[in-house]
Parts: C-alpha cells; structure tokens; sequence
C-alpha cells in the first residue's frame, strides 16, 4: 500500500541522530511538565515553541520536539494523579478516581507500571489510525471550497468546549475575544489599518505565538505566585515497592484498554473535544459495562486503565483534523498549528502532497516516542516522582526565564515582551474568570483564514450569503456545528465527571 511506502520515507527521515536525540529529549521534558500539577501539555508545548525558534530547528525537527512533549505530558499527567490525588491536567483528573486508591493500598507501583502501559496502547493504535484516516479526510478536504472551509471553521469554534464545556456562553466570549485580535493589523484586502491607534508596530498584527506564550505560560506563573508561591507539592512519598504491572492485571484491563483507546480516538478526531472527553467518556462507558460489583472508585485497575487510555488515543486523534484539514482537535494541537503557521507551513490537505517530509516524519516520530516513553516511565519513575518535590519558588522563575528569552530571541522585540505580559495579565483574569483562553488562541490562529474565506465565497456569489449553505456538505457541517454547540447543553452534565472533593483545585 502507498501509505505504508509514505510512512517509511517518514521513518527514514525520523531515524536521523538529530530528530531522535529530539524526541528523546521531548519525552522527559514533556513527561515532567505533565507531572508538575497545573501545567500540562498545552503549557508545555507553549514553552518550549520559543525554545525551538531559538535553536534555529528546521519545520521536521521542531514539530517532534514539540509533539514529543505533547505526547509526554499526556503520560506524565498519571504520576501526581495516583500518588497525590492531584491531577496532572483535566484529562487526567479521571485517575485520580481509582490510581489514588490503588496508591493507599500499597500499589502505587503497579497503577504507574499499569497507567503507562494503558498510556502507550492508546496513543500507539491511536498513531496508527492517524495513519489511515488523516489521508482519507484529506480526500474529503479536497472537495472544499470557500463556504465550505467557512462552515468549517465555524464548527470549530461551536465545538470548542465539548461535551466536557463547563460554560458555552464564556466559550462564545472568548472566541469573541480571539477573533477581535486577529483583525489588528492592516487589512490585507483594502491596506486599511485596523485597531492599530497609529502603534506602527501593530501594523503587522500581533503575533500568535507572543499571544500563546503570554496567554498560556505567563498566566500560569501569575496563578502559581497566587496561590502557591514557596510551596512544594506534598506527600510525594509513596513507596514504590514495585514498578511493574502482574501479568493478571494486564489480562484484566486488556479489554478496558482496546475500549478505551478506540473512544479515545473518535473523542480526539472531533474537532475541540480533545483529550477531557476522551478520558471522561472512556471511564463512564467502561464502568457502565464493568463494574458489577461496584468497585470502580475504589481502587479497581480498570479505572485506571479507562482514562490513561483514552486520554492518549485522543491525544492522537486530535491530530487528525489538524493535519488533514488545518483545524485542531484540541488545546494543545491548536498551539501546534500556531507553530506550522509559524514556519510558514499550511496546515490541510495540500501538506500531505507539498511536504511529505512534514507529515510522515512526525507520524514515524510519533511512533517512536512512543516507545521511549514507555521505556523511559517505567524504569525512571522513581526519578520523576521526585520531581513532584521541587518548590515552585524555582519551578516558576525558570519559567518565566525561558519565556522571556524564548520570544526575545525570536523577534529582538521589547514591544514583543510587553505584549506577553499584557497577555499573561489577561490570560490570568480571564482564568479567575473560568473564561477558557484555548477559544481565544484559536481565533487568533483562524480568524484570518475564516474572514478571508468569507470573502472569497461572497465574490464568488457576487455578495448572495446563500453560497454559505448551499451545498450538502455546507448543509451538514452547519448541523454538525449547532449539534456541537447545543451538545453540552443536553448531555454535558451526563458526562462531565463528578469531582472527587478531596482533589486538590
């Protein structure tokens, strides 16, 4: 089959020393960030973009440092999960519910081992249905036009929250909120300033990557310094007796795993579900068709394996739309578009036949993190635990270090600077808001896109709106957007998880 020669050019290109001693490195760092609680992968992937650019890392090497990460965070969310009962990230706020248990009763050591190995059935068989499916969506993406693309856009941004939204109404704000910054700058169509108030550096528009940094990385320091300033995390003492998972526990989970991973994945290919659906729904669905006996919750491996599973298959999938039709699946893949738009790459259904390289060299790289970070969580966890000890008095500043060298070495702007931090402060008032900032980024990524199509479909209609749906694939994807808007609405509250009082915020 063609797509199997693909992906071994991709292998070739991924099997080079650089793009491996890259990925490696991205593994660790990412599974760090992923065990620190609060970061997660959508702050981790925004450090380290201005990492990259420093570097001077071509499009290929960066995307699998920064995937890597991704895919490392994904994993490392476990650790704080089962031995402090705090979450890594949302998607891994589901593990706490049975991987803590398991950790009070002395199997701190199995439900790592087993939360690992449930992490890499679910993102690899995920990485395989990338490739299969990302290139036949490609085929469906060909038949777009401008109205199409339009619609397509818009369904973004209904779905954005998911079932798992905690509030459609400051999802719409925030989507708002993005759209308005990215019309700043000069219209590209008239040469009409917008929004600049005669600043000539606004000229150019604001740059989405100074946006994601402030707005992700920036605010989270201002939340740390809030409320956890000179603290560590505590009780970081768990005895790991042992770190390995009993051959009756893997036959136990074997099912809970192949479930999960394949419901993880379909959560991740929706378009602003990502990886908290794909955890929450995959536990909700297992324990309806196993628990009999009423022992998820308390310490049943299963819960364990449900949500590790199906929040990294949803890692996967969520790569999908970004690749094959340029609109990302979740938080963290909208932060990886923002770097292929950086590079000036285009993300959508030309990428699989302009750069080849691009596309099958991350998909190869995606397969072979994942066998890193399999090997490097169950032998290392030891030394990632003892990560969890480090006080956010250091943590935090070395943060702040790398974002404000990062975005200075990519553009020797002090406006830049400014900038990031006018975007931090939004990005922490919009927080103790509960006001998501991920819609703001996507705005901010597509708002350009979405007018400009807007555009052309009206100069295509000579200005009759119809054109927006009048064809059946209009037609479908507009009832796809106002079903993923009204969706939370009706069955949100089935599916959002019922936090356990005692997890930490």
């Amino acid at each position: 089959m063609d797509v199997f020669s693909q992906l071994a050019d991709g292998f070739a290109v991924a099997l080079t020393f650089q793009n491996l001693a890259l990925a490696l490195v991205g593994c660790f760092i990412g599974t760090i960030i992923g065990a620190l609680p609060g970061l997660g992968p959508s702050n981790g992937v925004a450090i380290l973009i201005p990492v990259a650019f420093t570097l001077g890392l071509p499009a290929t090497p960066a995307l699998i440092l920064l995937t890597s990460v991704y895919y490392g965070a994904m994993y490392g969310g476990r650790i704080s999960s089962i031995l402090l009962n705090i979450p890594g990230d949302e998607p891994a706020l589901m593990t706490t519910l049975d991987g803590y248990p398991m950790a009070k009763k002395g199997q701190a050591g199995e439900a790592l081992a087993l939360s690992g190995i449930a992490s890499f059935v679910g993102a690899f068989f995920a990485t395989w249905g990338l490739v299969f499916l990302a290139p036949q969506l490609v085929k469906v993406a060909l038949l777009f036009g401008p109205a199409e693309y339009f619609a397509l856009f818009t369904l973004a941004f209904a779905t954005l929250g998911g079932i798992a939204s905690q509030n459609q109404g400051k999802a719409v704000i925030a989507t708002m909120i993005g759209l308005g910054i990215a019309m700043v700058g000069v219209d590209h169509q008239t040469g009409v300033p917008r929004m600049t108030f005669g600043n000539i550096h606004l000229y150019e528009g604001i740059d989405f990557l100074v946006a994601i940094v402030g707005l992700f990385a920036i605010s989270e320091v201002l939340l740390f310094l809030e409320h956890k300033a000179g603290s560590a995390p505590s009780e970081a003492n768990q005895k790991l007796a042992r770190v390995t998972a009993p051959f009756w526990m893997l036959k136990k989970t074997a099912g809970t795993m192949g479930r999960s991973t394949i419901i993880g994945f379909l959560a991740g290919v929706l378009p602003g579900a990502g990886a908290s659906l794909g955890s929450f729904v995959s536990y909700t669905i297992e324990k309806k068709i196993s628990d009999k006996k009423g022992t998820f919750g308390t310490g049943d491996p299963r819960g364990v394996a449900a949500p590790e599973a199906g929040n990294n298959a949803a890692a996967g999938g969520a790569l999908v739309p970004m690749l094959a039709l340029g609109v990302p699946g979740s938080g963290t893949t909208a932060v990886l578009l923002a770097m292929l738009m950086a590079l000036n790459i285009t993300p959508g259904p030309l990428l699989f036949t302009q750069r080849p390289d691009v596309v099958w060299g991350l998909i190869a790289a995606l397969f072979i993190g994942n066998i890193m970070l399999l090997c490097l969580n169950i032998p290392l966890v030891g030394l990632f635990v003892r990560v969890l000890r480090v006080p956010s008095k250091y943590l935090m500043p070395a943060v702040t270090m790398i974002s404000f060298v990062g975005i200075y070495g990519i553009s020797g702007s002090t406006f830049d600077l400014i900038m990031m931090i006018i975007f931090g402060v939004v990005g922490y008032v919009l927080r103790k808001l509960n006001i998501p900032t991920v819609p703001i980024i996507l705005g901010i990524l597509l708002g350009n896109e979405m007018e400009t199509n807007l555009r052309r479909a009206l100069e295509i209609s000579n200005g009759d709106v119809n054109i927006l749906w009048g064809s059946p694939l209009t037609i479908g994807i507009w009832i796809l957007a106002i079903a993923g808007f009204v969706a939370p609405f009706v069955v949100g509250r089935f599916l959002r998880p019922k936090k356990d009082p005692t997890v930490a915020p």
